[in-house]
C-alpha cells in the first residue's frame, strides 16, 4: 500500500539523495537499531543468546535465510575450543 502522493515522494527522494552516502548509511543504521530493539522487546524474557539470535534472524530475514543452518552455525561457535 502506498497512501503518499508522487509530488511528496519525489521531494522526500531529492531529499535523501541531497544527503551524503555516509548521512544515509547512518540513518539506515539507526533504523535498524530501533527495530532490533523493537523486536527484542517483544521476545519473552529468559531466553539464551542464540534463542535470540535465531528469533532476531527469523524475524528480520524470515524465509531468505535457513535459520536452522544458521543455529547450527552458532552451536558449533559456542562449542568450537
Amino acid at each position: 500500500m502506498n497512501d503518499t502522493s508522487p509530488e511528496i515522494a519525489e521531494l522526500m527522494r531529492d531529499k535523501m539523495l541531497a544527503r551524503s552516502g555516509a548521512e544515509r548509511v547512518l540513518m539506515g543504521s539507526r533504523m535498524f537499531d530501533v527495530a532490533r530493539e523493537m523486536a527484542l522487546a517483544s521476545f519473552p524474557p529468559g531466553l539464551s543468546e542464540i534463542e535470540i539470535k535465531a528469533r532476531l534472524c527469523e524475524r528480520f530475514y524470515g524465509d531468505e535465510v535457513d535459520v536452522r543452518a544458521f543455529v547450527e552455525y552458532l552451536k558449533r561457535r559456542v562449542e568450537a575450543p
